[in-house]
């Protein structure tokens, strides 16, 4: 029977192995790490078979923490003071995930975010484990 790998409690690979993933996916580099794929299969794609996952983005402009007897009181009008400065850039997540700031733009009659800083990619994997 075949060993089982080691459980871990999640099913999110380490920090050390979506680097690896992401700086080198050749196929010889996939075979020296013993995974096994069909000559066909993935090879050719590299990880182009993760462009179709769906992310849940949102922006956040600021934050603030009320008391409950607060937020009973609201009603339209009512103003909560958030925690950022106006022109203070705009936070951008991905899954939770902080990945850029921004100003906040329109876009015909929408919102829209236009990014100033942006996380680097290996902040953002570091930030995964």
């Amino acid at each position: 029977m075949p060993e089982k790998a080691p459980e871990t409690g999640s099913a999110r690979p380490a920090p050390e192995e979506l680097k690896e993933l992401l700086d080198d996916d050749s196929p010889s580099s996939h075979a020296a790490r013993g995974g096994q794929r069909d000559a066909g299969e993935i090879d050719s794609r590299g990880l182009d078979f993760l462009y179709d996952v769906p992310l849940q983005v949102s922006v956040e402009v600021g934050r603030s923490k009320i008391l409950l007897r607060d937020l009973l009181k609201m009603g339209e009008g009512y103003v909560i003071e958030l925690d950022k400065q106006a022109g203070d850039p705009l936070d951008l997540y991905v899954n939770s995930r902080l990945i850029a700031r921004g100003e906040a733009v329109m876009v015909g009659d929408k919102f829209g975010i236009r990014l100033t800083d942006v996380v680097s990619t290996k902040a953002r994997i570091e930030r995964l484990g």
